[in-house]
């Protein structure tokens, strides 16, 4: 800075007041500066203007799943706003590790960002311990911790699910597997809360035995969904918790012969852009991405320009429920035991485990 404003014949303070924009400098004096700064390369030390500022202009953000479309598409709209406002932000996966996210959470407090935005990855009690000491604002999306007092963004899954089975179960659909996600979230004990929850409102009794966990991963669906489909008794429809998993549920109706939704109806929590490209097309609940990303991102916002005791924002926001072709209304054949698949061993499936 020195240099520019020898080169320049400006002092260093006006230099100062034109690189940091915090007072007006004449056109004259810009142009003189700008041509300073072009000749000898200057570039702004970032870390040691963040020291001086106290801001870094940058926000924190750790999602659950990298690969899974929700979290990018969420992940885009938060950039793009935050972006807008002058923020940068430093993306962070914990591939749905606990001990993952502690790491990185650490090293974003380690990197001074003005903020942090979490879909958390279970385990409560950790998350609440990394965070109590971290006096910068906190916004949860898609999932809530208990003990963390911030704002949050979240579905209100329960409803969601329930408005789903209900519609299979005014298909006629009485026997209705569920995948579930992993319940060290709460969005896998709000959604599998919102598949009995319908069931008992209808007077059909739950079933462990249709009730299998694929811990929101494709494989582990997978072999959930072989699990009830090779039961003597199987289900007429499936239900997965979340978009990667309905990929291993298809995978299972096809490996078994079986054909959808002739054969089994299936339906799942979150839509996604080949959604409508399935054959057949998935009846999916869509989330308000959009709306998530948006409110996340303006929260985060407003707590840092307005640091107080306000309580803190949890904003709840309704699913939609995209009917397409994957359920079909209960027919005979589904109704007949002696259709079912038998249960005997089959070498299609070794990877199928209780």
């Amino acid at each position: 800075m020195l240099d520019v404003a020898a080169t320049a014949g400006v002092s260093v303070a006006t230099v100062s007041a034109f690189v940091n924009g915090t007072v007006p400098v004449s056109t004259e004096l810009r142009g003189r500066i700008e041509q300073a700064i072009r000749s000898i390369g200057y570039k702004r030390n970032a870390i040691a203007r963040s020291l001086k500022m106290g801001t870094t202009k940058t926000i924190g953000l750790v999602i659950a799943d990298i690969t899974n479309p929700f979290f990018t598409d969420v992940t885009s709209v938060i950039q793009d706003v935050l972006h807008r406002s002058g923020y940068a932000v430093m993306l962070c996966c914990t591939d749905e590790d606990p001990a993952v996210q502690d790491e990185q959470i650490s090293l974003l407090l380690d990197r001074m960002v003005d903020g942090l935005i979490i879909a958390p990855a279970g385990d409560d009690h950790a998350l609440e311990r990394m965070l109590s000491g971290a006096d910068i604002p906190i916004v949860l999306i898609d999932r809530i911790c208990g003990g963390i007092n911030a704002d949050a963004v979240v579905l209100d899954n329960q409803r969601a699910v329930q408005d789903a089975i209900n519609y299979l179960i005014s298909l006629g659909h009485r026997r209705i597997g569920y995948i579930s996600g992993s319940l060290d979230t709460s969005t896998g004990i709000g959604r599998l809360a919102g598949y009995k929850a319908a069931l008992e409102s209808a007077g059909i009794p739950i079933s462990d035995d249709l009730i299998r966990f694929g811990n929101f991963r494709e494989r582990d669906a997978y072999n959930a969904a072989i699990q009830l489909l090779v039961q003597s008794d199987r289900p007429s429809a499936l239900f997965s918790a979340n978009n990667l998993m309905v990929i291993g549920v298809m995978k299972a109706i096809r490996d078994t012969g079986l054909r959808c939704p002739d054969d089994v109806s299936v339906s799942s929590f979150d839509d996604f852009p080949w959604a409508d490209v399935f054959q057949p097309n998935l009846t999916t609940i869509a989330q308000p991405v959009q709306t998530i990303g948006e409110q996340a991102a303006r929260l985060i916002l407003g707590r840092i320009a307005h640091r107080g005791d306000q309580p803190p924002q949890r904003i709840v926001l309704s699913g939609r429920l995209m009917i397409r072709d994957s359920c079909r209304p209960v027919s005979d054949s589904l109704l007949d035991p002696e259709s079912a698949w038998n249960g005997a061993p089959h070498p299609w499936f070794p990877h199928a485990k209780e």
